[in-house]
């Protein structure tokens, strides 16, 4: 199985910098077995069953982005430089794993000011990863961090706009509970409380997990053999509460719909056996590539994700991989928008 296998071409004019508004307002491409739909978002529910379950991944993403400076003493007097820096994972206490830009621009023992009165030592380094100590945490982290913060915007809108205040709203989901991501999970941004109340009262289930999505999603497969890749960890949790909704939706006869992948990848990491899931916590390296066999999925809402991406690799794996090409290369000629701000699908395997 081969990296070329999952590539496409896509014109750059398709990718959105920005979400539709209001929130609900994209388009939704309805995929079946031979057949596909084109309508927004707000149709939803004519696809959805009384007796259906959505999982939703409730994690809320921090203003991960920091920039700073760098002081360090030479000959000619003090030096600055200016280092960007994204929070990866947490560490222990005031600790954090980041991706720092220029990596040369700092070694161990130096200390970047962010401003706001928030700063950190530099612990460690390795390649363009650092390890920082920040010099505060917990709510005063928290705090700080909310005030010179930037939202992490993928490289693929970042490389072409800077985060700004909007994105703090639209870079959220409405549902976000559990601080932690550093991305989004971008299928969920097209809910709004109205149409979430209309799901529920048409007889739809809602149960939230919490996926906490790592920087690590925007790495690119560098193997060409895709079943030799590594997948990156991530940390997460099933409630007892979120497993027994979903038991019981499978023991009907309910249809499990995650919305995005990272809600597949966790309730996938926790199933127990073939439409059984438990409570889990913990990480999950999960990598889903064609060939892969759903324990408890039966069909996905995802937005269009990039060519030769793990994600690619998913949704293949859900539909087929002749099936997949086909649904994106109609989305492609239809002018669908593209990645986290784009639009969005609703797949529907077998049906």
């Amino acid at each position: 199985m081969k990296l070329d296998d999952f590539n496409f071409d896509l014109p750059e004019a398709l990718i959105a910098v920005r979400p539709a508004y209001p929130r609900g307002s994209s388009r939704l491409l309805v995929a079946g077995a031979g057949w596909i739909d084109d309508r927004g978002v707000a149709d939803i529910c004519d696809y959805l069953r009384p007796g259906d379950r959505l999982v939703l991944n409730n994690t809320k993403v921090i203003p991960a982005r920091l920039s700073g400076l760098r002081r360090r003493e030479s000959a000619q007097g003090p030096v600055e430089a200016r280092v960007e820096v994204t929070l990866l994972e947490p560490g222990g206490g005031a600790e954090w794993l980041a991706l720092a830009r220029p990596a040369k621009k700092v070694k161990p023992g130096e200390v970047v000011e962010f401003g706001g009165g928030l700063s950190a030592e530099v612990q460690g380094r390795e390649g363009g990863e650092v390890r920082l100590r920040f010099s505060v945490e917990g709510a005063d982290f928290d705090a700080a961090l909310e005030a010179v913060g930037a939202m992490p915007l993928p490289p693929y809108i970042a490389a072409r706009r800077a985060a700004d205040e909007a994105d703090r709203e639209d870079y959220q989901t409405v549902f976000a509970r559990h601080s932690g991501a550093v991305a989004a999970p971008t299928a969920s941004l097209h809910f709004d409380e109205a149409l979430l109340a209309r799901i529920e009262a048409m007889g739809v289930g809602l149960t939230e997990v919490t996926l906490h999505v790592g920087a690590g999603t925007f790495l690119p497969v560098t193997v060409e053999d895709v079943t030799t890749h590594k997948m990156h960890a991530e940390r997460g949790e099933v409630s007892a509460q979120a497993a027994q909704e979903i038991n019981a939706t499978k023991a009907a006869g309910g249809r499990i719909i995650p919305v995005g992948t990272t809600a597949l990848r966790l309730i996938e990491s926790a199933a127990v056996a073939k439409g059984e899931i438990a409570p889990w916590e913990g990480e999950t390296d999960i990598f889903i590539y064609p060939g892969f066999e759903f324990r408890l999925t039966d069909a996905l809402m995802t937005n269009f994700h990039l060519p030769k991406s793990t994600l690619m690799m998913l949704v293949s794996a859900l539909m087929g991989q002749e099936r997949i090409a086909e649904i994106y290369q109609h989305a492609i000629a239809a002018g669908y928008r593209f990645f986290s701000y784009g639009d969005s699908s609703l797949l529907l395997p077998g049906e």
